[in-house]
């Protein structure tokens, strides 16, 4: 028996649980198979295996995650499948993990769009929308954005480039881009631009967590539609208001 990470969620949950397991394998030199570990390797992101394996197994939870990093160590495995990570407290762990200067520098080697880095005015945007449209912070929010940045480029990354706020975006900003890549040129192209625009959502906070010389935006929260955990407080990030 060893820890093991699932499948369970898209690629932006799988980067922030194997993320937060590979902080306590390091910690407590576990040895761990990583879901998605070929592709997260892509980014530079570089998943810890230890050597330790144990005949029990104990949930890693979002509520007890602290307590098993602050052990001085451990006897069992972690199964930590049943949880997102999602916390501002677990959030900002990451973020500064991936801000670490090892962690960063070979972010930043791996990826294909380095050259942009701290050498343009552009601005991304993420636009998450799909089977997750009713949470989507709407158009006023990105308008509201948009007219806070002065930038040279408009690119804009969807799941769905025929949602009315797609065209009604186009329609205002006649020279912005669709970005239409895989979802790891999406990471790396997006974090390289000098100011990011994110949506709710893991996959927008990875954009964020990775870009290192960027201003980041994002949305105000409503807890009464908030669909996913804060992973946005963090700090000299902007909010924008929604309405």
């Amino acid at each position: 028996m060893i820890t093991t990470t699932h499948k369970n969620g898209r690629l932006g949950n799988q980067i922030i649980r194997n993320l937060a397991v590979s902080i306590l394998s390091h910690k407590h030199n576990l040895k761990v198979d990583y879901c998605s570990e070929d592709i997260i390797n892509k980014l530079g992101i570089e998943l810890f295996s230890g050597d330790n394996t144990y005949s029990e197994i104990q949930e890693l939870t979002d509520d007890n995650y602290f307590t098993i990093y602050n052990s001085d160590s451990i006897n069992y495995n972690l199964d930590p499948n049943n949880s997102f990570f999602q916390t501002k407290e677990i959030s900002h762990l990451l973020y500064n993990y991936l801000h670490t200067d090892i962690v960063k520098t070979n972010i930043m080697k791996n990826n294909v769009f380095n050259r942009r880095y701290n050498n343009n005015n552009d601005l991304f945007i993420h636009i998450r929308l799909t089977d997750v449209k009713k949470y989507n912070p709407g158009l006023k929010y990105y308008i509201n954005a948009i007219q806070r940045v002065s930038f040279n480029h408009l690119y804009i990354s969807t799941d769905n480039p025929n949602d009315p706020i797609i065209k009604n975006l186009i329609r205002l900003y006649r020279s912005a881009k669709i970005v239409v890549v895989d979802e790891i040129y999406t990471f790396q192209f997006g974090s390289t631009c000098k100011n990011i625009v994110l949506s709710h959502g893991s996959f927008s906070a990875i954009i964020g967590y990775l870009g290192f010389f960027s201003n980041v935006y994002y949305p105000e929260y409503d807890e009464n539609i908030k669909w996913c955990g804060d992973m946005f407080s963090i700090n000299n990030w902007i909010q924008i208001s929604v309405r």
